[in-house]
């Protein structure tokens, strides 16, 4: 088994501190002139021009209940626990009026990551979602794209692309306030701020792990995106946070 050279742990751990530090001094800022953020055919948020945060998110809860099968609600899943929720055990949840997600992607993104781009896009548009974009455009980017969209202070980000999962696990530690949801890939150890919607064919988890044996791209389809992208909001929407959640 590949593993993370212990170089690249030691960029990546000072990367985390000074990327937390620009999160920590974000937060202090306000918007002056009550500007609105983008949607999703807005002006895109980039590393290089960072959005200002609008205010200290608060826990967001969603409409409708997990239907049965999801998890069993006397004894909740365990952190970085995997549930493999039944079909359709999701259906009956949305999101709230006002709902805001930030997608954080790589700006050079495969197919598979494409396809997970217009499963939220789609989503966004049936839910009345305001979705604003944050791309890493280059490897170099990526740290700073998370505090980017960290500073964005949105109900949720949505991580997709295997290239974001590494700046996720560096940075989600020193932002508990901040839920994340990894789509088509997860996070070897996650924070309780981070919840991975995955499925058999995906199942990154970051550099020090490689892919997974079973990944298999054929399986990233408009339809399994859609269905991991609402079991993975209804979670988050229920509290169940810090967790896998298995798409059959």
């Amino acid at each position: 088994m590949t593993r993370l050279a212990p170089r690249t742990s030691v960029v990546l751990a000072a990367a985390a501190v000074v990327v937390a530090g620009a999160v920590s001094l974000a937060g202090c800022s306000t918007v002056a002139d009550g500007s609105s953020h983008s949607a999703v055919s807005g002006e895109r948020a980039t590393s290089q021009h960072p959005a200002v945060p609008t205010g200290v998110p608060t826990a967001v809860r969603g409409t409708g209940t997990l239907g049965e099968g999801f998890a069993d609600p006397e004894h909740p899943p365990a952190p970085e626990a995997t549930v493999s929720p039944s079909p359709g055990s999701w259906d009956d949840v949305a999101p709230p009026a006002g709902y805001r997600v930030v997608l954080l992607s790589p700006g050079d993104p495969s197919p598979e990551t494409e396809t997970l781009a217009d499963a939220v896009d789609a989503w966004a548009e049936a839910e009345d979602v305001t979705v604003v974009p944050v791309v890493a455009d280059s490897a170099d980017d990526r740290l700073s794209s998370v505090a980017t969209a960290i500073g964005e202070r949105a109900d949720l980000v949505i991580s997709i692309g295997d290239e974001m999962v590494d700046p996720i696990a560096a940075i989600s530690p020193s932002a508990l306030h901040q839920q994340f949801l990894v789509l088509g890939a997860e996070i070897a150890e996650p924070t309780s701020n981070v919840t991975a919607a995955d499925w058999t064919g995906a199942g990154f988890r970051g550099e020090g792990l490689g892919t997974s044996s079973h990944h298999d791209p054929s399986t990233f389809t408009d339809e399994r995106a859609g269905r991991a992208l609402r079991a993975g909001v209804a979670a988050a929407l229920n509290g169940l946070s810090g967790i896998v959640v298995w798409v059959a």
